[in-house]
């Protein structure tokens, strides 16, 4: 099974330029997912990262390939409309080789442990057959929950020609 872009939207709460996954192509429910990143030069973090010498930062390599594993654990939830997938811990990361732009990631996630709740996740990045970056992953189903909208201002401001009130001073 495999999900075009529109389809991952449905499963991952991510959108630009926070979306790191732009397709699946090997999909076998609770058990692996295989993703495909493109990485460009118009990717935002580029820019300062590192001039001159353009690296994706291994913290959003590890982020991609924590969607990819969020897919996994959300396409078990049947309300995932109502849930995130939230990192609960990253174990053993190593990072292999710079990912540079012009590079494909391909990132294989294999789940080790799997409960309603939690996961725990095998991930790899590959570039060109190469392994870029590997770690364990775990993460945790939360409901998604809205901030409080802020309290709103004094909806009367004083008047303009209003003086403060005067203050004695000794």
């Amino acid at each position: 099974m495999t999900f075009d872009i529109q389809e991952i939207l449905d499963f991952l709460p991510h959108r630009y330029p926070f979306l790191l996954i732009d397709r699946v192509v090997e999909f076998e429910r609770a058990k692996r997912l295989v993703a495909i990143k493109n990485v460009t030069i118009n990717e935002p973090f580029f820019q300062g990262h590192f001039p001159g010498y353009p690296i994706m930062p291994g913290v959003l390599v590890i982020e991609a390939m924590a969607q990819a594993g969020a897919i996994i654990m959300l396409s078990e939830i049947p309300d995932r409309e109502k849930k995130l997938a939230v990192f609960t811990g990253i174990e053993r990361a190593k990072f292999r080789r710079p990912v540079t732009p012009g590079d494909q990631l391909r990132i294989e996630v294999d789940v080790l442990a799997f409960k309603s709740r939690m996961g725990r996740m095998e991930a790899k990045a590959f570039v060109d057959g190469k392994v870029a970056c590997q770690a364990t992953l775990t993460c945790q189903i939360v409901p998604k929950m809205r901030e409080a909208a802020p309290a709103a201002a004094d909806p009367q401001p004083p008047a303009a020609d209003s003086a403060p009130e005067a203050v004695a001073v000794e």
